[in-house]
């Protein structure tokens, strides 16, 4: 195999994270040829309507996935907290990177931090589960949508259409676009998506590319990401429901904690669990335990009310 055609949306977030895989791929392999695809989602064309209410996440991912299995592309390189639990037509997660900050991030140009909001100050975001969170700690705040990539959200916060928003800290690091922004505060207390601030590399796992790629993983990322991801998958919660999960390990141990309820945070379930683990069976069989736990305590009703949502 002398060339892998990587492919990838457009915006400068998806092209720092392709890139970053194609210079990876190029420094391991001397002779290997890596070029770009640049595929434009159903997600990125329609930007006025929560991505809960037209689908969720997997927007981000099926139009890779369909030049996937017709050979235009080898691989697609996602922010894992996009991909879906499910894969069709033999593809599948070859490579998960090291971890970026994991944590979410408040961002505004007048205020230092989430607790210096006024009553009833304008919070944008694309994510029920930071709306879910936010609410649960000040009802007070509007939460209100915010559709784009990171660019177009920083555009919006700086000529006032929000008092804040909530990004991925990772998304901020990887960019560099921390001194363009007044205040900016890691949110300790947020738990994050599944996979948050890790790449998976999609392709067809029988396939030489998936061979190819198979040095990028990370052994910590993976039992983390495995152990969250599992937890999503059992609860059946898709990536754009109100689910929180964050694994850490640590000495062969595996420390989960997640949460989930309604978006406009009045019921909650937390939850959290710890064990030693040294397989990725293991990482997953302790995300099925917990999500296990959460469905005898009503997880899927709590799921059910919020995918069918008022979002108006």
């Amino acid at each position: 195999m002398k060339k892998v055609r990587i492919g990838t949306r457009g915006s400068v977030l998806a092209l720092w994270q392709a890139n970053f895989i194609k210079e990876a791929l190029e420094k391991h392999y001397s002779d290997l040829e890596v070029e770009l695809k640049i595929v434009k989602t159903k997600g990125d064309k329609i930007l006025d309507v929560p991505l809960a209410k037209i689908g969720g996440k997997g927007l981000f991912t099926k139009e890779l996935e369909e030049l996937m299995l017709q050979g235009e592309i080898d691989l697609a390189v996602h922010s894992l907290k996009d991909v879906p639990v499910e894969f069709v037509g033999g593809l599948g997660l070859a490579a998960i990177t090291q971890r970026e900050d994991v944590r979410d991030a408040f961002l505004s140009q007048k205020y230092p931090n989430l607790q210096s909001l006024p009553k009833g100050a304008k919070v944008g975001t694309t994510s029920l589960r930071r709306t879910m969170q936010i609410k649960a700690l000040r009802e007070d705040l509007d939460t209100q949508s915010l559709r784009g990539n990171v660019q177009t959200r920083l555009s919006r916060l700086k000529r006032g259409d929000f008092d804040a928003i909530i990004l991925a800290q990772a998304g901020v690091n990887r960019l560099g676009i921390q001194g363009e922004i007044a205040f900016m505060q890691p949110l300790d207390f947020m738990i994050p998506a599944m996979g948050q601030a890790a790449l998976g590399i999609e392709c067809q796992l029988k396939s030489e590319v998936a061979q190819k790629v198979s040095f990028l993983n990370d052994w910590q990322s993976l039992l983390e990401t495995s152990c969250e991801r599992e937890f999503v998958r059992v609860l059946e919660g898709g990536c754009q429901v109100p689910i929180g999960v964050n694994a850490k390990y640590s000495q062969n141990k595996l420390s989960l904690k997640a949460i989930l309820g309604l978006p406009d945070g009045t019921k909650i379930l937390r939850g959290d669990l710890e064990s030693e683990v040294k397989t990725q069976e293991e990482a997953k069989a302790l995300g099925e335990k917990l999500a296990q736990s959460f469905i005898q305590r009503g997880a899927r009703e709590i799921l059910e009310a919020a995918q069918n949502w008022d979002f108006n």
